[in-house]
């Protein structure tokens, strides 16, 4: 199959991709942009896990003041090297980050953060809310894991949907950062403050 450079063109502009592995891409998906930017994301997935294993140890600490300054958040963002963290790419990253947490206000960068204590006392409201509504009690503790895993998807900060791309999570955003950028890349933690609040 010919590959046109227009396609290859195209797909490296949605992807940031070299043009030989745009071209691989369009290749191995038969031409389809759709497929290729899949294949492109699957394997700058790969190659982002082999460089989760590295130390982050530089970086950058972001902050954001929400118009009408009510709302103010600050951001830890880690990388291997000052380089990056001077990147205009690395530091729109941690923009985005910024602003995720001003507008979605989530309890833990990950769920491994987030205390027993707080998962026991959303299953006893999610098993009390279970009983009122009359659900037979074989069946309640899967609807307590169902709830969990949502509580999960919508307090922790890498699994909730990114506020600009609702299709993918902020943890596939700081994925393709790190297969943009070549270095592991880590949200290490944030403070949001609103006027007001505790």
């Amino acid at each position: 199959m010919t590959i046109s450079a227009s396609d290859v063109k195209t797909l490296r502009n949605q992807t940031g991709a070299g043009m030989m592995d745009c071209k691989r891409a369009l290749e191995e998906s038969g031409g389809s942009i759709e497929q290729a930017v899949t294949l492109l994301r699957e394997k700058g997935i790969m190659a982002a896990s082999k460089k989760s294993a590295r130390e982050a140890k530089e970086g950058i600490i972001h902050t954001y003041i929400h118009p009408g300054s009510r709302i103010a958040t600050m951001v830890e963002i880690n990388c291997e090297t000052d380089f990056v963290a001077r990147n205009e790419s690395f530091q729109t990253l941690a923009r985005d980050i910024a602003m995720q947490v001003a507008a979605t206000r989530p309890i833990a960068v990950d769920r491994d953060q987030i205390e027993e204590a707080v998962l026991e006392q959303e299953r006893e409201i999610y098993r009390n809310q279970a009983r009122n509504e009359g659900k037979p009690d074989h069946i309640i503790d899967r609807i307590v894991q169902g709830k969990i895993e949502k509580f999960n998807q919508e307090n922790c900060l890498l699994e909730q949907p990114f506020i600009r791309d609702t299709d993918k999570t902020v943890r596939e955003l700081v994925t393709e950062a790190v297969a943009t950028l070549g270095e592991n890349i880590m949200v290490r933690r944030f403070v949001r403050y609103e006027l007001g609040g505790e």
